[in-house]
């Protein structure tokens, strides 16, 4: 299990930070799940420019690597300060960002302010049931005159943990009660993974390449060596495809994707395609693509990958003009 710990202040002069840091330092403790800090200063997101993001797809790319990391997650505590009798602005724009990725998790509110937080946490109640979050019942707030030292050092009373255990309990048990229902997450998670993988190409970006595949990666390909064996071996030949083409371009279509325990499988159409160094312009052939992605600490990775055309029985060729 991993669940996400979402500051949602970035204002400068913020206590939540020390506030996210207790919260982590004593889940960190527990066996029952992982927890990583997911501080929204790290994901600088524009203030709303996506489509509704319910098919999982995203066009900017500081959207798709938010919405990467909050689909690696089972579960959420939302660490939130009260703004005005309401929800910080950053992070409603940032749960507003991407849909599917939150869908069927689990989340719990440690919330701060002068009562305590507790109207943000009202209102992020509302919002968790249109994005399908499971909100706990227990909840932390963490009132500024008590809890705070001069209102600016966190000093929580020892009675606050056994109220944020009592939530992090509650949390974790929801998250892995509700695992058999995430599998359109993951499949959000693998189809933005691919995303990567087209923007590296296009690109010509051999460092984004590496983060998606594994370093064990077995590739197969339609021509000579056939077989690409580690990461390295993977990237020479696309380094091959990029001192081909001065642009380089990849096309995927007729995915699907199924996911099971750690492992995944897609499978469509892929076509590479580009523009000479003398201005010609190569359109490729349609192959058939196929991915199969590993859940390696808290992203997918592709593990294997394989493209193939069928051959005629008669003549013993490939048949190259496939199309989607």
């Amino acid at each position: 299990m991993k669940i996400g710990i979402v500051l949602g202040s970035t204002r400068p002069g913020r206590v939540g930070d020390q506030v996210a840091r207790w919260v982590h330092e004593r889940a960190a403790r527990r066996g029952d799940a992982g927890f990583r800090l997911i501080d929204l200063r790290d994901h600088p997101l524009p203030h709303l420019e996506e489509p509704p993001g319910f098919s999982g797809q995203y066009q900017d790319e500081r959207t798709r690597a938010f919405a990467a990391v909050i689909a690696s997650c089972d579960g959420f505590v939302f660490v939130t300060p009260e703004y005005n009798h309401s929800v910080p602005g950053v992070l409603k724009n940032a749960m507003d960002h991407v849909h599917v990725e939150w869908n069927t998790k689990a989340a719990g509110f440690v919330s701060y302010g002068g009562v305590g937080g507790a109207r943000s946490v009202e209102q992020l109640r509302l919002v968790c049931g249109a994005l399908q979050l499971a909100d706990v019942s227990p909840q932390v707030t963490l009132p500024l005159a008590t809890e705070f030292e001069n209102r600016t050092v966190f000093a929580p009373g020892e009675h606050q943990l056994a109220a944020l255990d009592t939530l992090l309990d509650h949390v974790v048990a929801w998250s892995a009660a509700m695992a058999p229902l995430r599998g359109g997450a993951a499949e959000a998670a693998i189809r933005g993974r691919l995303d990567e993988v087209i923007d590296a190409l296009r690109a010509k970006d051999l460092d984004a390449l590496r983060r998606v595949y594994a370093p064990d990666v077995v590739s197969f390909d339609v021509e000579p060596p056939l077989q690409h064996v580690g990461v390295d071996a993977k990237l020479e030949n696309w380094t091959r495809v990029f001192t081909i083409f001065e642009k380089v371009d990849y096309e995927l279509r007729d995915l699907t994707v199924a996911v099971s325990a750690g492992l995944a499988v897609g499978h469509g159409f892929g076509r590479v395609s580009g523009t000479l160094p003398t201005g010609e312009a190569v359109t490729g052939m349609w192959v058939r693509a196929t991915f199969v992605f590993r859940y390696v600490g808290d992203e997918w990775v592709i593990a294997h990958d394989q493209a193939s055309v069928p051959f005629d029985m008669a003549t013993g060729r490939g048949v190259a003009d496939l199309e989607p």
